[in-house]
């Protein structure tokens, strides 16, 4: 029986005792918390509001083929596209000199629903287990509870991580709506780095009051508004706008789709994409339906819910302020019921998850704001993509014959200039004869 319970004799003391306990893993709080790269400064956002609140947090390096290499070694190939380099990319920080597994966390959102991002982090966890790593840390927040568990870090945490976005957002649709208009090149993305150290500088500042920090980071982002406009540039009207919207990891990462929107500039377009806030938006909503499906729509939670809205509707209210005549014309839903509610005749949110629920809706938006196209990102084979597909052709009918094309991406580097050169074709065609006219900012000639 001694045995069989793991006791032993200690041969000082000559009394029974436990075998010498192992010592504690390290907490997140002793490891290097590593981050996926998912937006361009959106993620090194998020990194530094980790480090608000005294992580040792840092944005893994740009994928690569070593990524697509590695993630694809240890998958059986049935996975999507973000699969294969959220793993690859953790595999090559393994690969780095000097890496220590007990020291390590790997940052992996979560979310409910279909879609087979619900099983990356157990996949990774699998995969690490094999390759005899089980002393890394997956970080899993997960959608379900609109990503409020943060590993216990606090509601600071979450507001901070919220401002984050929101600020990221802002800096995105800043640059997006200068760089196809600057007139030397690289300009632009000059002044959304500059902007981006200087946001991630106050987000990542530890013991600021919630109010100063907001109050930092609006007068950060005004800067950013104030760099941009310096930026030279010929703003002339009629180059078509074309709207972004899909799977949301594919969509903004750069390598996962073949730099899609600097291509779609060089072919004479405009790319207009999807906030990482309103999927934000979205998880809330959802969280909120699910509380009344279940008959707690009136608990202490579903009030919890009505507060953390209010004061994420303030926050961004605040940040959004000195943008007033910027996004002219580039204007997000006010609230995420609208697109809701412009897609649920074609995807209803009770009865479907995930992006696809979210692009229904969206097509409205862009065609009411004058958009003259819209491009789907997706990853071969998903699902959000494929349902959405499946939708647009009704929609484009259904929207004066607004131009809809849908774009899948496998990593094998496939050209895609002639098929947005058509693209820009037909919204071009469609640009002449559109209902709803699009408008801009004061300084367009």
């Amino acid at each position: 029986m001694v045995a069989d319970s793991g006791v032993g004799l200690s041969a000082g003391a000559g009394r029974q005792v436990g075998p010498t306990p192992a010592p504690p893993r390290p907490g997140l709080r002793e490891r290097r918390l590593y981050i996926p790269r998912m937006t361009e400064g959106g993620t090194e956002a998020l990194a530094a509001t980790f480090r608000s609140v005294g992580l040792d947090a840092v944005v893994l390096p740009r994928p690569d083929a070593r990524t697509l290499e590695l993630g694809s070694r240890h998958l059986a190939g049935e996975e999507c596209l973000p699969a294969k380099i959220t793993l690859g990319d953790f595999l090559k920080v393994i690969e780095a000199p000097g890496f220590d597994p007990e020291r390590a966390a790997f940052m992996m959102m979560t979310a409910d629903g279909p879609c087979r991002f619900g099983q990356y982090a157990v996949t990774i966890r699998k995969v690490l287990r094999d390759l005899g790593y089980p002393e890394i840390l997956v970080v899993s927040p997960t959608s379900e509870d609109s990503y409020q568990d943060l590993g216990g870090l606090g509601r600071e945490l979450v507001r901070t991580g919220w401002r984050a976005v929101v600020a990221s957002d802002i800096l995105r649709k800043l640059l997006l709506k200068t760089r196809p208009y600057e007139r030397t090149p690289g300009e632009a993305d000059a002044a959304f780095t500059e902007s981006t150290r200087d946001v991630c500088q106050v987000l990542g500042q530890q013991g600021l009051r919630v109010r100063d920090r907001l109050q930092a980071l609006a007068a950060s982002l005004t800067r950013a508004r104030d760099r941009f406009r310096a930026v030279p540039a010929r703003y002339e009207k009629g180059r078509p706008l074309v709207g972004v919207q899909g799977e949301i990891f594919c969509r903004h990462e750069d390598f996962s789709n073949d730099q899609l929107i600097r291509r779609l500039e060089a072919c004479g377009g405009e790319g207009w994409i999807s906030d990482i806030g309103e999927w934000v938006w979205y998880c809330n909503s959802e969280q909120e339906r699910v509380l009344w499906a279940t008959g707690r729509g009136l608990s202490f939670a579903a009030l919890g819910t009505k507060l953390r809205d209010h004061v994420q509707h303030a926050d961004e209210a605040a940040l959004r302020v000195p943008f007033a005549e910027d996004f002219i014309g580039y204007e997000e839903p006010t609230h995420i019921r609208e697109l809701l509610r412009a897609g649920e005749r074609y995807l209803p949110q009770s009865g479907a998850l995930g992006e696809m629920v979210l692009s229904a809706g969206k097509v409205d938006h862009f065609f009411r704001q004058g958009a003259d196209g819209i491009i789907d990102i997706s990853p071969f084979s998903c699902m959000n993509g494929i349902v959405s597909e499946a939708l647009y052709p009704l929609q484009s009918q259904e929207h004066a014959g607004i131009p809809i094309k849908s774009f899948y991406f496998d990593g094998k580097g496939k050209d895609i200039t002639h098929d947005l050169e058509i693209f820009l074709e037909l919204a071009r065609a469609y640009q002449r004869r559109k209902p709803h006219p699009r408008r801009y900012p004061p300084w367009f000639s």
